[in-house]
């Protein structure tokens, strides 16, 4: 079963289109027991940080999240899907995270157009089987105002530049998350899908 979480999110229904065109059929879920017994989970984000974080720990879903990830099985996170993953965010004056990954979420430079909004390359910092297929420094869809800075930087698997250099890829092992859209992204998008949820061979 592949779980994509449901918490509100505001692109739940792309991400589902874009599974389901891969020929799979999710499961929409905000149901913990339903997290932990899936085979795959995504958890999709748009919005703020803060936000998202407490309506995960309403529904019950930040322990679960935080026990899947680490059971090794596969998750992708998009977007705030990633950076709430994360110890802590700048957004909003500050806010606690999941605290899953040590690190910090931190605003784009002042000076710059933010959001962030639009195509950009990603860098790969090494070889990871969610990018079979796809060549470096591929165009993917971006729409976000902070960042994230992870303390382990052998997580970071992808790079982007907007006038400073930051992570818009972790991953390690069965574990993937972007800053990007991969449903927004056109057919490499479908592709990064695609390879993530042959990772868990559903």
């Amino acid at each position: 079963m592949i779980a994509i979480i449901d918490y509100g999110a505001g692109n739940l229904r792309s991400v589902v289109n874009a599974v389901m065109k891969l020929g799979y059929q999710p499961n929409i879920t905000s149901n913990p027991a339903e997290v932990m017994k899936a085979k795959a989970v995504i958890l999709p984000g748009v919005g703020a940080a803060g936000s998202t974080v407490n309506s995960l720990k309403k529904l019950g879903l930040a322990e679960p999240i935080s026990s899947y990830i680490a059971s090794g099985r596969p998750f992708l996170g998009v977007c705030i899907g990633l950076q709430v993953l994360f110890s802590g965010t700048d957004e909003g004056g500050g806010h606690e995270c999941l605290g899953i990954i040590p690190g910090r979420v931190k605003k784009l430079p002042s000076g710059l157009k933010i959001p962030h909004m639009g195509w950009n390359q990603v860098k790969y910092k090494f070889r990871h089987p969610v990018f079979e297929g796809i060549p470096d420094e591929m165009n993917f869809y971006f729409v976000h105002s902070y960042y994230i800075e992870p303390d382990d930087k052998s997580l970071v698997a992808g790079e982007t530049e907007y006038n400073i250099p930051f992570c818009s890829v972790v991953a390690r092992d069965n574990f993937v998350a972007t800053q990007f859209h991969p449903e927004k992204s056109g057919e490499p998008g479908l592709k990064m899908y695609d390879n993530f949820l042959k990772l868990a061979s559903v």
